[in-house]
């Protein structure tokens, strides 16, 4: 596999952004050995942007022979109070995400999973971390919470102060400890990784290519954290995404037919209007990177079934009018319980799988 298919592999969808594209390429052609991070919070119930999306653009990696680093953020959950800021429960949501990758297709002895509460005992994380704020200023710092689903106003504790100089410390002693050349996280963490950036050479170290994924939008289309400060389509993209806190907003990766069915038919989807339309989104960030073609079952008197082997395909038929909302929800809901049928059935009948999904499912939920 020569460089351009693998740019095209880690360029693919829901990739939204490279920074930069050149400094990309210039690692395919010159480094064998490709190493990248993807970090979470464990802190509840998978959805399937935690879940499904997340596998779907590591295995992009995979084929791209980028070594994968999955970062559990253990202390990162305590620092937001995650969980009630109980770590031994947090640390049990931190296993149950390791299933639920597993379920969504991840070959774990394929990548490599790292604990922060690994990573933190070595002295140089301290070191590093006091260095770094050393560089930034408070409100350069404040800026970056929203990192942690926060906003500026919502800072009463130095926790939340801590939690985005320990990210960019995170950073810095993968890429010293690990190797990590790449920061693949989604949207709501671009931030912390434009901050790296803006500082890593005064700390003599090489900038690190930051990619950004889509964030996928919760079945109300409603914004939750208010404005931000940044370029206005990513704080719309930050604010109106899935949520594990608003339960009636998202879809977990162990919801039953009839609640994705629910769900889906509650969900924001108006007529005509592909921007904004989390119906639409599903379509286009799950079901064609899942099935090779999308189809629609309809009565004869409305058209009959019609198949689509495109997502630009099915965008110009929604687009315009050829297929009706009830439709298209009655279609992703039937698509996407096909997709979370084997996940379910993964834990369901792994003995440990269901043990962990049972701790996380019984715990409070705190945002």
């Amino acid at each position: 596999m020569d460089w351009q298919e693998r740019f095209e592999l880690i360029k693919r969808e829901p990739t939204e952004e490279i920074i930069t594209e050149e400094e990309l390429i210039e690692l395919l052609k010159t480094k064998d050995r490709i190493v990248a991070y993807d970090g979470f919070e464990p802190s509840g119930l998978m959805h399937i942007g935690t879940g499904l999306l997340r596998a779907i653009k590591l295995q992009d990696f995979i084929e791209a022979k980028i070594d994968f680093i999955l970062y559990i953020a253990d202390w990162f959950a305590y620092l937001n109070n995650k969980l009630g800021g109980n770590l031994e429960l947090i640390r049990k949501a931190g296993e149950y995400f390791i299933e639920g990758w597993k379920a969504c297709g991840v070959d774990v002895s394929k990548i490599k999973i790292v604990w922060c509460s690994d990573l933190i005992k070595d002295p140089e994380y301290w070191e590093t971390f006091l260095k770094i704020s050393k560089l930034v200023t408070i409100k350069r710092t404040l800026r970056a919470v929203t990192i942690a689903g926060r906003e500026e106003s919502e800072v009463k504790n130095p926790s939340l102060l801590i939690y985005p100089l320990m990210q960019a410390t995170d950073v810095l002693m993968l890429n010293d400890k690990k190797g990590v050349d790449i920061c693949q996280l989604g949207m709501d963490q671009r931030k912390v990784n434009m901050l790296v950036r803006e500082i890593v050479e005064e700390l003599g170290r090489k900038k690190p290519v930051a990619i950004h994924h889509h964030l996928l939008m919760g079945l109300q289309a409603s914004g939750r954290m208010g404005s931000f400060d940044e370029n206005e389509s990513i704080n719309k993209q930050i604010s109106f995404k899935m949520s594990k806190s608003k339960p009636e907003t998202a879809i977990f990766i162990h919801d039953s037919e009839e609640e994705i069915k629910k769900k889906i038919l509650n969900a924001f989807c108006p007529p005509k209007q592909l921007e904004d339309n989390p119906v639409v989104e599903i379509v286009r960030y799950i079901i064609f990177r899942k099935f090779d073609s999308f189809v629609i079952k309809r009565e004869e008197k409305f058209g009959g079934k019609i198949e689509f082997k495109s997502y630009e395909e099915f965008a110009k038929a929604y687009a315009e009018g050829k297929v009706h909302p009830l439709d298209l929800k009655n279609a992703v809901a039937e698509h996407l319980n096909l997709i979370l049928e084997p996940i379910r059935n993964h834990f369901e009948k792994d003995e440990k799988a269901r043990k962990l999904y049972e701790i996380v499912k019984n715990a409070s939920i705190t945002r």
